[in-house]
């Protein structure tokens, strides 16, 4: 026959569970709509960064700029990871962490910088070393402006010969994919078509065209990194918010199956101490 009291238990375990998981839940439901809006007003400023960078491309000589140029093609490459600083968002990190090892299969050539205490640990765990961690300062969009003066310079001195960027890119709620980015060099397509090409109305820019392209490139290359860094917050508390639903949608069932056991294990025991009593009378009775 089953522990009565031991059941009990496990059903007061399960409950606080549930409680624990879903007041989690709840909290990475906020802070999910409040990066998730982060993330999307930001899409504008970086639409409006690229068609400016776009236009002013058009009207210079945009391919000797140093930022579009490799200094030193024998150089290294720099990758920046971007993952979670806490747990409990299911499978994100193991996702990001897998796409990192197949998009270079070789990452002891390569010197990693890390955003986020997670992909710093797998780093350490895993062997390689870590060039530079930013995970410490909250919120995390503080680190952005450190983390782009240290890369320029150092693809600027030559010590890289381009820089990546690999990180979880928030598509919805339910879904989120490892991306990975090329920063540097800058590539400009001239893709889209501009009204200065249409003759619509053309900007009167002042020192000089060269001069305001020279000064927009790093806020650009600011702006992709920002973009990647609150992409991965939202993607992270989406996974915690999905990750802490189906712990307690667990908890809760196992509280029912353990609730089933509780009554069944009762009714034994009932019925027990009734065929004792019955026993005993008709042993009297004999």
């Amino acid at each position: 026959m089953a522990n009565i009291r031991l059941i009990k238990r496990r059903i007061k375990t399960a409950k606080n569970i549930s409680q624990i998981t879903k007041a989690m839940e709840l909290v990475a439901a906020a802070k999910m709509k409040k990066a998730q809006a982060a993330a999307l007003s930001g899409k504008l400023y970086a639409e409006k960064i690229y068609e400016m960078v776009m236009r002013l491309a058009k009207r210079t000589d945009y391919r000797s700029h140093p930022l579009l140029l490799a200094p030193n093609p024998t150089g290294k490459r720099l990758v920046i990871l971007i993952s979670t600083n806490k747990g409990l968002c299911g499978g994100l990190n193991t996702t990001l962490f897998r796409f990192l090892m197949h998009e270079y299969p070789s990452l002891s050539k390569y010197d990693v910088m890390t955003v986020g205490k997670k992909g710093a640990d797998f780093l350490t765990r895993t062997g390689h070393g870590v060039k530079a961690d930013f995970s410490d300062t909250t919120p995390r969009e503080r680190v952005v402006p450190a983390l782009v003066k240290l890369m320029i310079e150092s693809f600027l001195t030559g010590e890289y010969d381009g820089v990546d960027v690999v990180s979880n890119e928030f598509v919805s709620v339910v879904k989120q994919n490892p991306h990975k980015k090329t920063l540097l060099p800058l590539t400009l397509s001239g893709e889209t078509a501009t009204k200065d090409e249409e003759g619509a109305y053309e900007f009167l820019i002042e020192p000089s065209v060269s001069e305001v392209f020279e000064s927009l490139l790093p806020h650009y290359v600011e702006n992709q990194v920002r973009d990647a860094v609150l992409q991965s917050e939202a993607s992270e508390y989406a996974a915690q918010m999905i990750a802490m639903h189906n712990a307690t949608d667990n908890a809760n069932s196992l509280q029912e199956e353990l609730t089933l056991q509780y009554n069944k294990a009762r009714q034994e025991k009932i019925t027990y101490e009734i065929t004792d009593m019955v026993t005993a009378r008709l042993a009297v009775e004999v």
